[in-house]
């Protein structure tokens, strides 16, 4: 067995450095951008006069009014306002990457949306204006942070980075702390979840799962070896393409009570895991072509998307190796991600804005036309709750759910 560099799951350790002196980072805030409202035309009817009663002052009145309206503010175009999303303006630098999205559960209306190039967005009237936050000693460096993943629990809230960055906050994101971090970490950490008080959990791309109940100040391995090291072991135990594995993860995604699905790298198979697991569990895909993402349904069973567009749903609720495809209205592109919003509604994007719906848990689907003029691939579909969703996609797109 080749085990991961002094991590034992039973071990209570310290991958972090040494505790530096507490600095709050207090981030500075600036001012809301409004969005600029827009006037539609107001019509007035009237009846119609023969051309023989029209008069030079009604001429000269109504050819006024037409010069009145051709002033006014033209409508919102179709690509702005959706029939279930409308599109929120970002203070962003172009070719920003969208990362995550999450809000304070005591008040829904503060959020952080996060991003490349040390992008930190907040917002405190519930997604509809976003202003920039900045961390003053991530600046004073030489590194430009990609922020993957952030969580909260109550006021108390995670980022984890790349290259290797994690924050902390207390007061529900008013300000970080920064806790230094080892380089014995195997892998970046590309996912965070806050799990109660003062503890989270963190996953690197090579399948490192470490949890925390002190506020980081010592880290427990929740398994004990790297993907690699597993794949290494089972590699003759038939799992598909594991000869090709590169040691690190596609995608990663957590249900709520603390199973993850991830798939490799390459897409030719995925893993699995439970609490109380030592080990990842590797699986054949059933499937001809390579996945793209998988995730976890409201009712606790998975979905599977795979390249080239096509969606499959697990049979049943619990972990199986048995899909069966629903066939969808991709126009073509890929699908990316899956979001639920209740046990029977859930909403899919994919590439050159395709956005589907489903109302009967995933069994069929249809597409959101007035999101076909998005030209931008949509790549996570987040619901914070039934009321509050969003989807992100390149170029700095964010869609709010309006419900």
């Amino acid at each position: 067995m080749t085990a991961m560099p002094n991590l034992q799951v039973t071990d209570c350790y310290s991958f972090f450095a040494p505790r530096l002196p507490h600095r709050p980072l207090t981030l500075p805030h600036s001012r809301f951008i409004a969005k600029a409202s827009v006037q539609q035309p107001h019509h007035h009817s009237s009846s119609a006069s023969p051309p023989s009663l029209v008069n030079r002052r009604q001429i000269i009145s109504q050819t006024a009014s037409l010069a009145t309206l051709s002033t006014l503010p033209l409508p919102v175009k179709s690509e702005e306002v959706l029939s279930e999303w409308e599109r929120v303006n970002l203070p962003i630098d172009p070719g920003v990457v969208l990362l995550d999205i999450a809000f304070v559960p005591d008040d829904l209306n503060h959020g952080f949306l996060l991003g490349t190039r040390q992008t930190i967005l907040e917002t405190k009237d519930g997604g509809n204006t976003w202003v920039p936050r900045s961390i003053p000693s991530a600046e004073d460096e030489d590194f430009n942070y990609r922020f993957n993943s952030i969580s909260f629990k109550g006021k108390e809230g995670w980022i984890v980075g790349k290259p290797a960055i994690l924050l902390y906050t207390s007061d529900a994101g008013e300000s970080w702390e920064r806790i230094p971090l080892s380089a014995q970490l195997p892998g970046d950490m590309v996912y965070i979840k806050a799990t109660g008080e003062k503890s989270a959990e963190i996953v690197t791309d090579q399948g490192a799962i470490y949890v925390t109940s002190n506020r980081g100040y010592n880290w427990r391995a929740a398994v004990q070896e790297t993907v690699s090291a597993t794949l290494n072991r089972t590699v003759s135990s038939g799992i598909s393409g594991a000869s090709y594995y590169t040691g690190t993860f596609n995608t990663v995604n957590r249900s709520p009570d603390g199973r993850y699905v991830a798939v490799s790298s390459r897409g030719n198979f995925y893993l699995t895991w439970e609490p109380g697991q030592p080990f990842w569990q590797p699986h054949n895909r059933a499937i001809a072509r390579r996945i793209q993402n998988m995730g976890w349904r409201a009712d606790g069973g998975l979905w599977l998307l795979v390249r080239g567009g096509g969606l499959f749903l697990s049979k049943g609720t619990g972990l199986t190796e048995d899909f069966e495809e629903v066939p969808v209205q991709s126009r073509g592109f890929g699908i990316l991600d899956v979001g639920y919003r209740s046990e029977d509604e859930a909403w899919a994007a994919g590439g050159s804005g395709v956005l589907l719906r489903t109302t009967n848990g995933g069994k069929s689907w249809t597409r959101d036309k007035a999101a076909d003029n998005i030209a931008a691939n949509l790549y996570s579909v987040k619901f914070i709750n039934d009321k509050k969703g969003f989807v992100l996609g390149n170029d700095g797109v964010l869609l709010r759910y309006l419900g």
